[in-house]
């Protein structure tokens, strides 16, 4: 008997209930990331292609206030689209009739100003002005007709 009680004391402790039973398998854990992965591979181009409607909606938006205001000088200046050379002061400073400018409140410059500043085309992220090929400047001005486009694409540039 003796030797039967001494067996029954030896026994291995019973395991307690508590955070060891309650773990996830790695079998768990791998279905959660694979599902992770799933929904993330939905979702990411999503979000990518709203960040672009949005870039184009800006860009519209600018050039449409470009074009309003390039128009606004023309009529204030009889017919005369601001001129290349002097586009950023010639629509954000004070200008009298034939286009000369000055700081606002300067008498004598009543004409203006068309814009506070240049805008940065959404997808260049700079705000250049030129007269070149696609891709050599953020924005395309003709100052001939007072054409203004974007000018980080061609297809941007037909807008």
């Amino acid at each position: 008997m003796h030797a039967l009680r001494s067996f029954a004391t030896n026994r291995r402790p019973r395991r307690r209930r508590g955070l060891v039973g309650r773990a996830f398998t790695l079998v768990e854990i791998l279905i959660v990331v694979v599902i992770i992965g799933i929904l993330a591979a939905i979702v990411i181009p999503q979000f990518s292609s709203a960040a672009t409607t949005s870039k184009e909606a800006a860009l519209k938006q600018d050039i449409f206030r470009f074009r309003e205001q390039i128009e606004l000088y023309r009529h204030h200046h009889n017919g005369q689209p601001p001129s290349l050379a002097n586009f950023v002061d010639q629509v954000s400073m004070a200008t009298d009739v034939e286009g000369n400018t000055a700081p606002v409140g300067t008498p004598g410059f009543h004409l203006g100003p068309y814009l506070s500043s240049i805008p940065r085309n959404p997808f260049t992220d700079t705000k250049p002005l030129g007269d070149g090929a696609v891709g050599t400047s953020a924005w395309y001005y003709d100052e001939t007709t007072g054409e203004i486009a974007a000018n980080d694409s061609a297809e941007h540039r037909a807008w």
